[in-house]
């Protein structure tokens, strides 16, 4: 495959940015891929891994005649990285990023973008609990949806040629307003992860009265939230705070369907109760539908006796 790019610059190495490096890699994608952290230790172990073709710890030395920067960082950090990489940027370069959340990013980064390169904001819906250099793969994105929240005036042929980078990635490629981005991604994203950590940490709180039995017996539903709950701690922490909004009218109508329930099972309603779960069932068979998971035995998750001798 012929090269997209002569240089792609991947801002931050954890998940996405070493599932990005590893397929921009696999198909040949670009001449050059620039890495840059900001910790050195995280640096050297994606040497160590091959991720890359140079390293450094600066962002701006990254950047520069660099045709795709791709900002991989938690939504905290968005703001420093603009005004880092912003006097080192080529004209008509092509900056975007992976945050979770949108409108954020965009007042974070926008103001610091010269106007001779385009931004054009991004998510891939795409990841797993892990982090760091280590965590990422190939193929992460094969199938998924990456959202773009493009602002006004944005260039047709940058947009075109991002989306076909994505595409090229396997991923499936959508357009949203940002501030529509961020209130769906808080319903299915942003609030499971805090009902699990939330779960988690009722669990952890539990432990000593339970003796030990919620991790004994985790292979029930317990399990799967621990998942969640083992996401990065900073990732998730800049997202609470930067889609605060969103999250919070999410939290609202949780709370209303949790105490509609609660009234449900405290007054013995069960045609109430049965209606939800049928409900909600239905909507598990509509993501399987839309492969957008497995349904096998255990949610695909190996066995010991599948193992071969």
């Amino acid at each position: 495959m012929t090269a997209q790019f002569d240089r792609i610059a991947l801002i931050g190495i954890g998940l996405i940015g070493s599932s990005l490096a590893h397929d921009i890699k696999r198909l040949g994608l670009a001449k050059e891929v620039v890495i840059a952290t900001r910790s050195a230790d995280t640096l050297k172990r994606a040497e160590e891994l091959q991720l890359g073709d140079r390293y450094t710890t600066s962002s701006a030395e990254a950047v520069k005649d660099a045709d795709l920067i791709i900002v991989s960082v938690p939504v905290g950090a968005s703001e420093s990285v603009a005004k880092e990489i912003a006097s080192s940027l080529k004209p008509g370069a092509i900056v975007t990023d992976v945050g979770s959340t949108k409108a954020s990013v965009i007042a974070q980064m926008a103001p610091h973008m010269p106007e001779n390169v385009h931004f054009i904001p991004g998510h891939p819906l795409a990841g797993t609990e892990k982090s760091g250099p280590d965590a990422g793969f190939p193929g992460l994105f094969e199938g998924r949806w990456c959202i773009f929240t493009p602002l006004a005036g944005t260039d047709e042929t940058a947009l075109k040629t991002l989306r076909h980078f994505w595409e090229t990635l396997g991923s499936k490629v959508d357009e949203m307003d940002p501030e529509h981005h961020d209130k769906v991604l808080a319903i299915v994203s942003h609030l499971p992860h805090l009902i699990a950590y939330n779960i988690v940490g009722t669990a952890d709180d539990l432990e000593t009265v339970t003796e030990s039995e919620v991790i004994k017996y985790s292979a029930s539903g317990f399990r799967d939230f621990t998942r969640l709950a083992a996401s990065d701690p900073t990732m998730w922490r800049d997202v609470c705070l930067h889609n605060k909004d969103a999250i919070l009218e999410m939290l609202a109508r949780f709370s209303e369907d949790l105490a509609y329930l609660q009234r449900a099972i405290r007054w013995s309603e069960g045609d109430k109760i049965f209606d939800l779960f049928t409900r909600t069932r239905a909507v598990r068979r509509s993501i399987i539908q839309a492969g957008q998971d497995v349904d096998a035995p255990d949610f695909g998750r190996p066995h010991p006796l599948d193992k071969k001798p």
